[in-house]
C-alpha cells in the first residue's frame, strides 16, 4: 500500500509542481495538496518497514523543497528551478536518477 501512494501522488505532485513553476498554479493550491499528502500518509493503516525507494526520497524532498523556499526563490532561482525540474522529470520517469536527494519519508 505505502508504494502504490508514493507512485499516486508522485504523479499527483509532478502535475501540481509543473505548473506551479510555469507560473500556471498559485503556491496556495500547491501548499493544499502537500498538506493534503502529509495528511493522507499520516491516515495510513501500514507503515513501510523497508528502507524508501529512490522514488520514495526524491518524492519527500521535492515535497520538502517547495515548502521550504520562499515562492519567490522558487519562481526566480534558476538552478533551484532546474534541480526541481530534474526531481520532476525523474518522478515523470523521463529523467535520470538526481544524485542528491536525501528526502526522508515522514514518521
Amino acid at each position: 500500500m505505502p508504494q502504490g501512494f508514493i507512485e499516486q501522488k508522485s504523479r499527483q505532485l509532478v502535475f501540481y509542481a509543473s505548473r506551479f513553476l510555469r507560473g500556471q498554479l498559485p503556491q496556495a493550491e500547491l501548499h493544499l495538496f502537500i498538506w493534503d499528502t502529509l495528511e493522507e500518509w499520516a491516515a495510513l493503516p501500514v507503515r513501510p518497514a523497508w528502507p524508501p525507494s529512490y522514488q520514495e526520497r526524491v518524492f519527500w524532498h521535492l515535497l520538502h523543497q517547495l515548502e521550504y523556499w520562499p515562492e519567490q526563490q522558487l519562481r526566480a532561482d534558476r538552478q533551484l528551478k532546474r534541480r526541481l525540474q530534474h526531481c520532476l522529470g525523474y518522478l515523470a520517469g523521463k529523467g535520470q536518477r538526481p544524485a542528491d536527494c536525501v528526502g526522508l519519508r515522514p514518521l
